[in-house]
């Protein structure tokens, strides 16, 4: 089965039958052919949110995702600059000897 993917437009228009129009959840997820669950996950994801992080797509990050794939990787090359310098320090302690 394939997953299907909804435009941004479609989950506020969901969104808005229950918060606006008065539907229940249930009731406006029978109506558009989805799962009750999933417009409760819209909801709270709606309700939680700012609207410009909610429903990003695939692949889109929040500020704070991006901030810390952005840390993580200068993590890494700061390890490699000191696993660098250690092999330094000992080789250079060789030479001397």
């Amino acid at each position: 089965m394939e997953r299907r993917n909804y435009s941004k437009e479609f989950k506020l228009d969901a969104i808005s039958l229950v918060e606006e129009q008065s539907y229940t959840r249930s009731e406006a997820a029978r109506s558009l052919g989805i799962h009750p669950s999933l417009l409760g996950r819209w909801l709270r994801e709606y309700r939680e949110g700012n609207t410009e992080t909610s429903f990003r797509g695939k692949g889109n990050s929040t500020p704070e995702q991006k901030e810390i794939k952005r840390l993580k990787s200068q993590v890494k090359k700061l390890e490699m600059e000191k696993d660098i310098l250690k092999k330094a320090t000992v080789f250079f302690a060789a030479q001397t000897k």
